[in-house]
């Protein structure tokens, strides 16, 4: 591993986090829980009656990618829609308790703020509900978005594209957003939805699942030699820079355009909770990739802060001084393999 990477640059890389700007774009989500107890069935139906005795709020979808960048130290802005509710309130005081820029953020009249509501009970969810609008942003809606984003652009270093499939990463936006950066050189980095693939072309960095990643391919990977030809097939068809590829516990597969394709094995010493983790994942590579990381470093740095996040129960982000520390303690016990 040394051969490819030092500790000394990485660690300074981290230490670079608080000079970098950067825009996240996506589908704006705020995730609510309900917390109680179940000790008996409904007589109205064969279900638990929970008795709720709290209730919290977190940023989630693209919103919880910039409270990852928030959280490592880097200035991060949000383009997005929300409604005019309570619930869009509430995603603006999260916002302002977690230093995230929302300027950019259009609250729209008679559109639903998107809100995933989940009951547990004894640790165990019992339901999640989910309300929100499945209709397109309108064209006027979207050339605000657009115009928005070309007046802020040369603030920022990098742009984030967080899909969730909500309306705002459609066609009309990907497109003049992405022609935007191109001629701003501003480095893209995209975490896809599955549907949407064909909207990503030749962006700075993909960062899908496996899934995600087979979909894209049309084809299913049976065995680790398979991978290859997966990001083979994918650095073709869709011709980004870099292709970082989440396996869950095998770790990860970075595939370059130039350079050839790189095997990182999981860093999680235990496993708890995936959720969140590939927001955490784009929201590292993204802060590395403006503080002047390679490809490899930044896939490297974003192994160890995923390996950290699933480590604990429920969506959580990782601090510059974490992500250091592990780095210190753990670089030498990790080896990376260049596949080809």
């Amino acid at each position: 591993m040394k051969g490819y990477l030092k500790k000394t640059r990485l660690l300074k890389i981290i230490s670079k986090f608080k000079q970098v700007n950067i825009l996240v774009i996506g589908d704006i989500i705020l995730d609510r829980y309900v917390w109680g107890k179940a000790d008996r069935l409904s007589p109205e139906a064969p279900v638990p009656v929970v008795w709720a005795n709290r209730e919290n709020y977190l940023l989630g979808g693209a919103a919880n990618v910039a409270f990852n960048l928030s959280s490592l130290g880097v200035k991060s802005a949000i383009s997005g829609v929300a409604g005019r509710d309570f619930y869009s309130k509430q995603i603006e005081g999260l916002m302002k308790k977690e230093k995230i820029n929302n300027s950019l953020v259009l609250n729209i009249q008679g559109r639903p703020t998107t809100l995933k509501t989940r009951v547990i009970a004894r640790h165990q969810q019992v339901v999640r509900i989910d309300w929100e609008s499945s209709e397109e942003l309108s064209l006027k809606i979207n050339r605000k978005i657009v115009n928005s984003i070309r007046r802020n652009i040369d603030k920022f270093d990098t742009v984030v594209i967080e899909d969730y499939g909500k309306g705002v990463i459609n066609p009309h936006i990907l497109e003049e957003v992405l022609d935007i950066c191109k001629k701003k050189k501003k480095s893209v980095a995209v975490d896809p939805k599955e549907e949407h693939f064909d909207f990503y072309k030749g962006v700075t960095v993909l960062t899908p699942n496996l899934k995600e990643a087979q979909s894209a391919a049309n084809f299913k990977v049976k065995g680790r030699k398979e991978l290859n030809l997966l990001g083979e097939v994918l650095l073709e068809k869709l011709y980004p820079e870099a292709l970082l590829v989440t396996l869950g516990e095998e770790g990860m597969r970075l595939f370059l355009k130039r350079g050839g394709s790189f095997h990182l094995p999981t860093y999680a010493l235990d496993v708890f909770d995936v959720s969140g983790a590939g927001d955490t994942v784009i929201a590292v590579f993204a802060s590395a990739l403006s503080a002047g990381a390679s490809f490899l470093e930044a896939a490297f740095l974003s192994n160890f802060a995923a390996g950290i996040v699933v480590s604990r129960l429920g969506a959580s982000a990782v601090s510059p001084s974490e992500l250091a520390d592990k780095v210190n303690k753990y670089f030498d016990k990790v080896q990376i393999k260049k596949v080809v």
